[in-house]
């Protein structure tokens, strides 16, 4: 016989990612500070006082969002910069980008809306993940031969270059719609390519 607590405690955590995937939906259509609480528990056919055993505030739900999009991409991109070639980083670069935009694309838009939207949580948020992602790819370069010379802040700005890119690419890949999505990846990979060759002539 399964224990009342864990009962309790799963049915609490279906409830939370109900709320979270009703405001995902609703937000296919607004902006997270247009989006009310009511209309969110409404979809998930709970009263309003249960949204706060969960989160304190929309803002609060809108950063849980932004975890749920990008949290768990940092191990993939951590695989995808060991990579030891350039050109094979660019293809899983952009195939990484491309699944996640397929598979998610609610959680892609969300993020491309909200970088620069009315919450001042979720931007954070959102830049934070950004600047770790940041970190993460300077890092990987500092161990490169090819980074030999280069100060931490110009490794810092190339990694700041890839980060904004993946964003632009996802942002690209989501617009482009079926049928497009490959001229999109094309280019994406181009870009990517001729960031390659200036970051190895930076310091000539």
């Amino acid at each position: 016989m399964s224990h009342p607590m864990g009962i309790r405690q799963a049915q609490k955590q279906k409830t939370r990612q109900a709320l979270l995937d009703a405001a995902l939906q609703l937000l296919e259509e607004q902006s997270l500070s247009s989006l009310g609480l009511r209309e969110v528990t409404r979809a998930v056919g709970v009263a309003p006082t249960a949204f706060y055993r969960h989160f304190r505030n929309m803002a609060d739900l809108g950063v849980a969002l932004v975890e749920e999009a990008l949290g768990s991409l940092h191990l993939m991109i951590g695989e995808a910069l060991r990579e030891p070639r350039d050109d094979a980083r660019i293809e899983r670069t952009v195939a990484l980008v491309a699944e996640l935009v397929r598979t998610s694309p609610a959680h892609v838009r969300f993020i491309a809306r909200e970088r620069h939207g009315g919450v001042a949580a979720v931007r954070a948020a959102i830049g934070e993940q950004l600047d770790r992602f940041g970190d993460e790819v300077a890092a990987a370069f500092a161990r490169e031969p090819e980074s030999a010379g280069w100060s931490g802040e110009d490794l810092r700005m190339l990694a700041g270059v890839y980060v904004d890119h993946m964003v632009m690419t996802a942002s690209s890949l989501l617009e482009a719609g079926p049928g497009g999505e490959e001229q999109a990846g094309v280019l994406a990979r181009r870009q990517l390519r001729l960031i390659s060759l200036g970051r190895r002539h930076w310091l000539d």
